[in-house]
């Protein structure tokens, strides 16, 4: 342990106590010594850093996810943002004893579980044609305008709203019926916004460490009755980064 002002000390997770660093060694970023910082029955993994910033390159996100991979093998870990540095180990305490409360009650929250992230997205190759054959109102609306040369702008920006608004219900009504089959299996659930105009929704879901290899088959329940023109893809495990508060409730961010 350090309290060199040199540098700083990198912040990865906070444990439910400093049993759960095992023999992590020197897989921190630059090759840095992970240890523990430790108040009462809680403790951060941490390391020692010669910046006060780190730009998230990608040798310094391999190592955080290494880091992070590391103690998921051994018990819960509330998950640090990449990039948290403090300017020493005492502030790193400091913030522990600050929010000690806080860090018990999430790792009491996530205890024994992963996150896993599920992603459906449309994969009809013409979505508008998609959407005109699947929604005849959008269709007669083309078709008034299909042979006219004089159309208004004003029009196109009436399709293309009318289109926007269908995309947008669709996407309600389909998350919907997913999240509630997975809520049926008691999987938390957290709603993050599609990116892109082919994404239906984006979820990510907070799994019993030991349902991990029956999630896919709760994926197929959720999938029936979507028929090819969806595309339905899970990926995980990993930490719970999506259902804890770390990166807000810390403040060890050097200014």
């Amino acid at each position: 342990m350090t309290n060199v002002q040199a540098g700083g000390t990198y912040l990865y997770a906070v444990l439910a106590g400093p049993e759960g660093l095992g023999q992590a060694g020197v897989i921190g970023i630059e090759g840095g010594e992970v240890y523990c910082v430790t108040v009462g029955d809680i403790a951060a993994a941490v390391s020692r850093v010669s910046r006060a910033r780190l730009r998230p390159e990608r040798k310094h996100l391999l190592a955080h996810q290494a880091v992070l991979r590391h103690l998921m093998e051994r018990g819960t870990v509330l998950p640090a943002a990449f990039g948290l540095v403090a300017r020493n180990d005492e502030d790193v305490r400091g913030r522990l004893l600050d929010n000690r409360a806080v860090f018990k009650e999430q790792l009491e929250h996530v205890a024994g579980k992963v996150e896993m992230g599920l992603k459906v997205s449309w994969s009809a190759p013409d979505l508008f044609g998609y959407f005109v054959e699947t929604h005849p109102e959008l269709g007669a609306v083309r078709d008034q305008m299909r042979g006219r040369h004089d159309i208004h702008r004003e029009e196109l920006l009436a399709v293309g709203k009318l289109f926007e608004d269908i995309r947008e219900t669709d996407r309600r009504e389909h998350s919907e019926r997913v999240m509630a089959v997975l809520g049926e299996h008691g999987i938390e659930l957290k709603w993050n916004a599609p990116r892109g105009e082919r994404e239906v929704m984006n979820l990510s879901c907070l799994v019993p460490r030991e349902g991990v290899a029956a999630f896919e088959k709760v994926i197929e329940a959720a999938a029936a009755g979507f028929d090819d023109h969806f595309t339905f893809e899970f990926h995980g495990p990993w930490a719970p980064h999506s259902f804890t508060e770390l990166k807000s409730t810390s403040s060890t961010t050097r200014e």
